[in-house]
């Protein structure tokens, strides 16, 4: 088992009881409207919020448990986020973005620049690593994005709505990619999103908050 969360999510007023596992290779949709903790559940995976109760375990290591004060911060967790602004460096060229996680965890330039540019060929970039995101399209970020996440190998890939900002051809073509590219990762994987068809192309199984 790869990821699991049994507990009370929480962020201001808001709170949520939630109890869920998602398996290696498996992609858990997580759908609902606004406002019903969607985001939420990938900030606190991500140890951006802190849980309110429960357990959150991977590969049966505890990431979050505050009833006994266990704790693992972000940056010491095995998981990669593919946010909704995407939150890329504008100062940075594509290639120095895919990087930036591997550099942080010391990974020496040359081979972070080499695995980077790997990843940059799997999205259909290969040609892009010199040029700043606000010289690519949406659909363009969005691929440097996903490509920075499974660089570093995380158990655990996060996407929060990864095509909710992109145009209709863009969002096309990445919903080509992503089967391709969620096939051959073999952690778990926790999408977000509010569309049918994302669900149908993508997800292995769905958990609906209504």
């Amino acid at each position: 088992m790869s990821i699991s969360l049994q507990g009370i999510i929480g962020r201001g007023e808001f709170e949520r009881t939630l109890n869920f596992s998602v398996a290696d290779g498996e992609v858990l949709a997580i759908t609902g409207p606004n406002g019903s903790g969607k985001s939420t559940i990938i900030h606190t995976i991500a140890g951006l919020v802190p849980l309110r109760s429960g357990q959150l375990q991977s590969d049966n290591i505890t990431w979050d448990a505050p009833d006994s004060e266990q704790w693992v911060a972000p940056e010491n967790r095995t998981c990669a986020v593919v946010f909704q602004d995407l939150r890329l460096f504008p100062h940075m060229n594509v290639i120095s973005n895919v990087a930036y996680g591997l550099r942080a965890h010391g990974v020496a330039k040359d081979e972070a620049h080499s695995r980077s540019a790997a990843l940059l060929a799997r999205v259909g970039l290969s040609s892009f690593e010199t040029r700043r995101p606000n010289e690519l399209s949406g659909g363009e970020r969005q691929r440097v994005a996903l490509a920075r996440a499974l660089v570093v190998e995380p158990r655990v890939l996060l996407l929060d709505e990864p095509l909710s900002a992109v145009d209709i051809a863009s969002r096309a073509a990445l919903r080509e990619l992503l089967p391709e590219v969620l096939g051959s990762f073999t952690g778990a994987t926790i999408l977000v999103t509010h569309d049918q068809d994302d669900l149908e192309a993508l997800a292995t199984a769905n958990l609906s908050l209504i």
